[in-house]
């Protein structure tokens, strides 16, 4: 009885022993994760036009593929939309893969691939953005996203999002057995368009016919928004039909028991639009220029 109660023991301080080195290797393989975006796991084809067709995709394109993997993101959007970009991985041999396959179907000259982290990438020239990373991966690159791409920008992921910036649009469907990813036969794929940065105060004038001048403040979450207008000497009153969709700006307050709907583009430090005027009294052109951030 004693050997065996022994025996017990040494096996739960073995078992004890190896808690903390079982801890050690999930917290190395959650960084490496992080790092990485997870391990390679190819996007079927199905799911590639999917998010081209999803990201409106064409010609005029940059696409950018933010962990690659074997390229077929960008490689489809150069051979089939005639588009440009680049794919960036961190894996040697899969850029060489990506790269071969460039050659073999002509776009080498609109598809390159890059062994690079994607935290590293300059993602300047993008108007699309492609990512297949895990949950963590696409929170820590969500200040990237948003810091470095411009205003309207498209960025499209498959499966994951970036929390609690919600999508512009979200679409999932089925998928035919042998496309499932992970024996999963349903797929989601993400759009955002990167929000112009709009929070602060403005001057914002609109031209005859009304010809007035208002103070506009703004709070912005993401592309939602929120805020008041003053003018005439009148208490702020609090805008409705507020949206933001990437560099277009939409916004009203009322005026005489009906309201103003401004309708607009933001450029940087300005605003400017048509505004549809209470009353059914018209439309006037309008602008608007940042006082404070």
């Amino acid at each position: 009885m004693q050997a065996k109660y022994s025996l017990m023991r040494r096996r739960v301080v073995i078992a004890l022993g190896a808690l903390p080195l079982a801890r050690l290797a999930a917290a190395s393989e959650d960084i490496e994760d992080r790092r990485t975006g997870g391990p390679y796991v190819p996007t079927p084809q199905i799911v590639v036009d999917e998010m081209l067709r999803f990201g409106r995709v064409g010609a005029d394109d940059f696409v950018v593929d933010l962990g690659s993997g074997d390229g077929v993101i960008v490689l489809t959007a150069a051979q089939k939309l005639k588009a440009r970009g680049f794919g960036v991985d961190i894996d040697p041999e899969l850029v060489e893969q990506s790269n071969a396959a460039a050659k073999l179907r002509g776009v080498a000259d609109r598809a390159a691939f890059y062994v690079q982290d994607v935290f590293k990438a300059d993602i300047s020239k993008a108007t699309v953005v492609t990512l297949y990373l895990l949950p963590d991966m696409m929170l820590d690159l969500r200040p990237k996203i948003l810091g470095e791409l411009k205003p309207g920008t498209r960025v499209v992921s498959h499966d994951y999002h970036f929390g609690d910036w919600q999508p512009d649009d979200e679409y999932t469907w089925d998928v035919p057995e042998k496309e499932a990813v992970n024996g999963v036969p349903r797929a989601t794929v993400y759009l955002w368009l990167v929000p112009a940065r709009v929070a602060g105060r403005w001057r914002l004038n609109v031209a005859p016919p009304a010809g007035q001048t208002y103070e506009l403040t703004l709070k912005q979450s993401f592309q939602n928004l929120d805020g008041s207008v003053t003018g005439g000497g009148a208490k702020a009153v609090k805008l409705t039909q507020s949206r933001l969709q990437g560099e277009e700006i939409s916004f009203a307050f009322p005026s005489g028991g009906d309201r103003h709907l401004f309708r607009g583009r933001v450029a940087g430090g300005t605003m400017e639009g048509t505004v549809q005027l209470a009353g059914g009294k018209g439309s006037a052109r309008w602008t608007a220029t940042r006082v404070r951030a």
